[in-house]
């Protein structure tokens, strides 16, 4: 099974856009790199929610942004890994809708339940496959790593940010 790495701060920061924006889907990208057994996520980029006519249940990022957000990565070394957004009063489960959208093949798709603007169970999906007609999510476990600030002392548990995805 596939892992998804996640600094303590890009979970949290996930789940708290889910509840800024309740009750509307919010969404961004997760940037990182990758490993021989998934994502290492190092930051994450919020984006704004383009569904105008939905937003409580569907979501979308301007393919402008997009660009703007992949280049922004790949200034800092890193790739686009994934997607996020948030379900509010629904569960972390992918719909047909959120399969039908999902086309970038080896990257992750978070989901936040978000229940009564309170951030319950966050899930990830990887979505496997070559091309469009093989294409299937995946669940995908969720490890969340702990790091310290630089001026911390290093423990065998908790490694600076920038060192966990090594």
């Amino acid at each position: 099974m596939s892992v998804l790495r996640l600094t303590r701060s890009v979970y949290d920061a996930i789940r708290a856009h889910g509840e800024e924006t309740y009750p509307h889907e919010c969404c961004g990208a997760l940037l990182g790199r990758t490993t021989t057994d998934g994502w290492c996520i190092e930051a994450v980029v919020r984006a704004a929610n383009t569904r105008t006519d939905s937003a409580h249940n569907r979501y979308q990022i301007a393919p402008a942004e997009l660009v703007k957000i992949e280049r922004e990565a790949r200034s800092k070394g890193l790739g686009i890994g994934g997607f996020y957004h948030s379900h509010p009063d629904h569960p972390a489960q992918w719909s047909p809708t959120d399969f039908a959208e999902a086309h970038w093949p080896g990257c992750s798709y978070v989901i936040t339940a978000v229940e009564q603007r309170k951030a319950a169970v966050t899930n990830s999906f990887l979505l496997a496959g070559v091309i469009e007609e093989d294409k299937r999510f995946e669940d995908e476990d969720i490890e969340v790593i702990e790091t310290t600030e630089p001026s911390e002392a290093l423990t065998e548990s908790k490694k600076p940010a920038h060192e966990f995805c090594l």
